[in-house]
């Protein structure tokens, strides 16, 4: 059974930085994309980036420019880089990854930017 544990939220002043990382049970190689949603209350969960096993990297664009998704396979991590921060950007972030026809959740971090 894959696991998925995300850290790093919190709450930002606007303009500020946070990095959201994704520690997975198994080796991330072997998944087939990995990637962070974000749902905002009252909205839809949305995609915010995704990554290929390739590396192949994939923005919502809303983000385009301001966060960037990397993965470490050696730790079997996944990151969101989220710099230039705005008010819109709050909500709760999941990772997920994909490997065959299994999808797999993480359980959600918050992200506050509130000043």
């Amino acid at each position: 059974q894959v696991q998925l544990v995300e850290s790093g939220g919190g709450l930002v002043h606007p303009g500020g930085s946070l990095r959201l990382s994704c520690a997975a049970s198994g080796t991330v190689f072997s998944f087939n994309a990995l990637a962070w949603y974000c749902q905002a209350p009252g909205k839809q969960r949305e995609l915010v980036a995704s990554i290929t096993s390739g590396g192949t990297t994939n923005y919502a664009d809303s983000v385009k420019g301001r966060f960037t998704i990397s993965k470490d396979n050696a730790k079997s991590t996944v990151y969101l880089q989220m710099n230039s921060l705005k008010p819109e950007d709050t909500a709760v972030y999941y990772c997920y990854a994909q490997r065959g026809f299994n999808r797999y959740w993480g359980q959600g971090t918050q992200v506050t930017v509130s000043s």
